[in-house]
C-alpha cells in the first residue's frame, strides 16, 4: 500500500466530525480500522460502516499501525482552546510534531494522523500536522489549506454562523448568496482605536501571523525544525515592521504613534469586545474591559504560576545583557552581541523558543506577557475562563494591546541596534551608482498612491461542522490599492556592467502634530515595501517593477487559496507549481490607508551593491516572493545585510533629516496617498 500523500490535506477538513465522515469535494473515505475509531464509536464500527459508505466517491485505505505514546498530547482536552503561547502547551505541540515528523514514510504518517484526528484537540492537531507537512521531505510540497478554511470562527463575526446554517440548509447549492460581515461589527467610532479596527482585524494579517508561526514553530526535538537561518533576527523584523505598518495606519485616521506597555502594573486602558465564538469549544473568546489591570497567574489547569515580577526580572536580564554586550548561555559561556549575529541571539531570547541560549535565565518574556494579557479576566482560573484573543497567534493581532505589548517588545529590541556602530557613507554609497529619478505611477496622477475599501468572498463550508455539504459564502470588507509600478532611473558610472539590490521603503513625511519628521523617528516608521536584485548595465538604466511583484505580499488568491478551485490535473507539471506558501503579508495590506486629502509620505529606493549584500545558494520552488517578512524555506535568508538595511541603526552625526542621510546611490521621491470612500467587489467573486 502506498498513500497519496493529497488524501493527508483532507484531514483538515470540518475539524470537528469525525474522521470516518466522508471528506473534502469527493466525498472521500477514509477506510478506518476498528481499534482507531475512539471509544465513543468503537462499538457501533458496523454501522457506521453502513452508513458513510453509501454514495461516497475515492476511498482511502489506512494501515493499522502501532501507535506511539500520545500521553502528553493527550493531556489537552478536545473541547479545549489551545495557545502557542503557553508553555504547556508548546511542550504538547512539540511531543506531536516529533511524532508526526518521526513517521517513516507518507503511509504511517497518514496512520498515525487518522489516530489522532479524533484524539487530539483540534486546533492543536492542525498546527502541528501543518507544521509536519510543511517540513517533512516527502509531504513539503503539499499546498496546505488556508488556515481560515478549518477555523473560519478566528476571523469571522460570530453571528455569520447562524445564518449560514440556515442558508445551507435551507437554499439549494447553486442558489446561495453570500452572508456579509459588516465592515464595523466590534466597536463603534465612540472609541477611537476603532478607527483602525479594518487593520488589526484584517484576516489576511492575521493568517500572516499564523503562518509565520508554521514555518517557524517554537519546539521540536529535531533542533533543525526550530533552528532557521537568522530565525531570532527575522522574529525581530517581521514585528517591528507590523508595529510601523500599524504606526503609519493610525497617521492615517489621525492617532498618534502607539503607546509602548512598558509598565505591566499599570491599566490596560483599552478595552477589547472581540464578537467571536469559537465553534471547536462552544464559548465565546472572552472580552477585556477598560482599563483591566494584569495580576499574577495562579492556573494549575494551564500549570502556570508566575508573577509580575519575573516578568520585570527578565527584563532586567535582557537590558543588562545589552548593556553588557553579551548573553551568557546555559554553561555559563559568554555570548558577545556582535554587529552582525546579535540582534538574532536576541531574538531568541525573547521570543523564547527552544533555541534560546539560557532559557531558565532570560525567561519567556515575550510569550508570557502575551499570556499574562490574555488571562488578565482570570488570572487564577476561578471562572474558569480561558484566554483571550492575545493567547492566540491566529487572533492575537485583533487587539489594540497586541500592538502596545509589541511597540514595548521592538523598544528592547532597539537598545542593541542603539548600541551599534552607526553607518557610515562608505558603507551606504555604492560608488558610481546614482539613482536619479524615482517615480510612482498607477494610471493616475504620478507619485500617488490611490486606495479604497473592496469586498471579496471566502468559503467557510470546509470550517462548518455537521452542516450540509456545498459551499457557504461570507462576504467581507477590507483596504486595497490600485496595482501600480516603480519607474527607476539609475546611472551606472562605475565603467563596467554590475548587479545591485534595489531596497524600496517608505514612512509618512510629517509626525502627529504635523512637523516634519526627525529621522532619527522617521526611520522606525520605514515599511518594506518591496526588494529585489537587478543588472545595472553602463549607462542609463530603467528599471520598472510591479507592485504585485513586491518581494514583501503574497497574492490574495494565495492567502485564501481554496485547494479545491481551478486546481490543476493531477501528476502534470502545473500541479507541481501548485503548492502553497502562506507565509506573506497579504497584498491587499501593501499600501497604507492614506486620507481623503492625500496623507504625505516620503518614498525611500536605495540601490546597493550586491555583491556586499549577496548570499551563495540555490532558489528553487515557487515560495520565494515573500522573503522580506518570512525568509525562504530550506533555505539561508537571501540577504547578508541586517534587516531592515539601512534603517536599522542610529543615523550617523549630522544626519537629523531623511534629506541629511542619502548618498548618491539613494533617493526620496514625495508621494500621496490618497483614500477614496468608496467599496468595489473583487472580480469574480460569486
Amino acid at each position: 500500500m502506498s498513500a497519496n500523500k493529497n488524501n493527508l490535506l483532507l484531514l483538515f477538513d470540518r475539524p470537528s466530525e469525525p474522521v470516518f465522515v466522508p471528506k473534502g469535494e469527493n466525498k472521500t473515505v477514509f477506510d478506518v480500522p476498528d481499534k482507531f475509531l475512539t471509544d465513543r464509536y468503537r462499538p457501533i464500527g458496523t454501522q457506521l460502516a453502513n452508513r458513510f459508505n453509501a454514495d461516497t466517491g475515492d476511498r482511502v485505505p489506512v494501515r493499522n499501525i502501532s501507535i506511539p505514546n500520545l500521553d502528553l498530547p493527550l493531556q489537552l482536552k478536545r473541547r479545549d482552546i489551545f495557545s502557542l503561547f503557553i508553555p504547556k502547551h508548546r511542550k504538547m505541540a512539540g511531543k506531536l510534531i516529533d511524532i508526526f515528523v518521526g513517521m517513516r514514510n507518507v503511509d504511517d504518517l497518514q496512520s498515525i494522523a487518522v489516530y489522532c484526528r479524533d484524539r487530539i484537540n483540534p486546533y492543536m492537531f492542525n498546527y502541528c500536522l501543518s507544521v509536519a507537512l510543511l517540513h517533512r521531505e516527502d509531504t513539503k510540497d503539499l499546498p496546505l489549506p488556508s488556515f481560515i478554511q478549518s477555523f473560519p470562527d478566528k476571523y469571522v463575526d460570530s453571528a455569520v454562523f447562524s445564518r449560514a446554517r440556515e442558508e445551507a440548509t435551507v437554499v439549494p447549492e447553486g442558489s446561495r448568496t453570500p452572508i456579509i460581515i459588516p465592515k464595523d461589527y466590534t466597536a463603534s467610532d465612540l472609541d477611537e482605536e476603532h478607527r483602525v479596527a479594518y487593520f488589526r482585524e484584517d484576516m489576511g494579517i492575521n493568517l500572516h501571523h499564523w503562518h509565520w508561526h508554521l514555518v517557524y514553530p517554537f519546539e521540536s526535538a529535531n533542533r533543525d525544525i526550530v533552528n532557521k537561518d537568522r530565525r531570532g533576527e527575522l522574529f525581530y523584523y517581521m514585528h517591528e515592521q507590523i508595529v510601523a505598518r500599524y504606526n503609519f495606519e493610525r497617521f492615517s485616521n489621525n492617532l498618534g504613534k502607539v503607546k509602548r506597555f512598558n509598565d505591566l502594573r499599570q491599566p490596560i486602558a483599552e478595552g477589547y469586545f472581540p464578537k467571536m465564538d469559537s465553534l471547536v469549544a462552544s464559548r465565546a473568546w472572552p472580552p477585556r474591559f477598560a482599563n483591566t489591570r494584569l495580576a499574577d497567574i495562579n492556573r494549575s489547569v494551564d500549570q502556570i504560576r508566575i508573577d509580575l515580577s519575573d516578568m520585570e526580572q527578565w527584563r532586567d536580564r535582557y537590558r543588562a545583557a545589552v548593556e553588557q554586550g553579551f548573553v551568557t548561555n546555559r554553561n555559563g559561556q559568554r555570548m558577545p552581541l556582535t554587529e552582525e549575529g546579535g540582534i538574532d541571539i536576541l531574538g531568541n531570547i525573547i521570543e523564547s523558543s527552544s533555541i534560546s541560549p539560557n532559557q531558565a535565565f532570560y525567561g519567556d518574556l515575550h510569550n508570557m506577557g502575551h499570556v499574562f494579557i490574555a488571562l488578565a479576566h482570570d488570572p487564577d482560573h476561578r471562572h474558569l475562563e480561558t484566554f483571550s484573543v492575545m493567547g492566540d497567534s491566529g487572533t492575537a493581532m485583533r487587539d489594540p494591546i497586541f500592538y502596545r505589548w509589541h511597540a514595548y517588545i521592538d523598544d528592547l529590541f532597539q537598545l542593541h541596534k542603539g548600541s551599534l556602530p552607526r553607518y557610515t557613507v562608505a558603507r551606504l554609497d555604492y560608488p558610481g551608482i546614482t539613482v536619479s529619478n524615482v517615480q510612482v505611477t498607477d494610471g493616475g496622477t504620478p507619485n500617488n498612491f490611490r486606495t479604497f475599501w473592496q469586498q471579496s468572498d471566502i468559503d467557510l463550508s470546509r470550517g462548518m461542522d455537521f452542516t450540509p455539504r456545498g459551499a457557504v459564502f461570507a462576504r467581507f470588507t477590507h483596504l486595497q490599492h490600485e496595482p501600480f509600478a516603480y519607474n527607476i532611473t539609475v546611472n551606472n558610472a562605475s565603467g563596467s556592467d554590475v548587479m545591485g539590490t534595489v531596497r524600496i521603503f517608505m514612512a509618512p513625511k510629517f509626525d502627529e502634530r504635523g512637523l516634519p519628521m526627525q529621522f532619527r523617528d522617521q526611520r522606525l516608521m520605514m515599511i518594506e515595501l518591496d526588494k529585489f536584485a537587478t543588472t545595472l548595465r553602463s549607462g542609463q538604466n530603467s528599471i520598472q517593477r510591479r507592485s504585485s511583484d513586491s518581494s514583501v505580499t503574497i497574492p490574495f488568491e494565495r492567502t485564501f487559496r481554496s485547494l479545491d478551485a481551478n486546481r490543476p490535473t493531477a501528476g502534470t507539471a502545473a500541479e507541481s507549481e501548485f503548492n502553497f506558501c502562506g507565509c506573506g503579508w497579504p497584498n491587499h495590506m501593501l499600501i497604507p490607508k492614506g486620507t481623503p486629502q492625500g496623507l504625505a509620505a516620503e518614498l525611500f529606493v536605495m540601490v546597493s551593491n550586491y555583491t556586499d549584500d549577496r548570499v551563495e545558494q540555490e532558489l528553487v520552488g515557487t515560495c520565494n516572493d515573500s522573503d522580506s517578512y518570512c525568509g525562504i524555506r530550506d533555505r539561508l535568508y537571501p540577504d547578508r545585510r541586517n534587516m531592515g538595511y539601512p534603517f536599522d541603526r542610529m543615523p550617523r552625526q549630522g544626519a537629523d533629516t531623511l534629506a541629511d542621510f542619502l548618498t548618491p546611490n539613494m533617493r526620496v521621491q514625495d508621494v500621496t496617498i490618497t483614500f477614496t470612500d468608496r467599496t468595489v467587489l473583487r472580480p469574480n467573486t460569486t
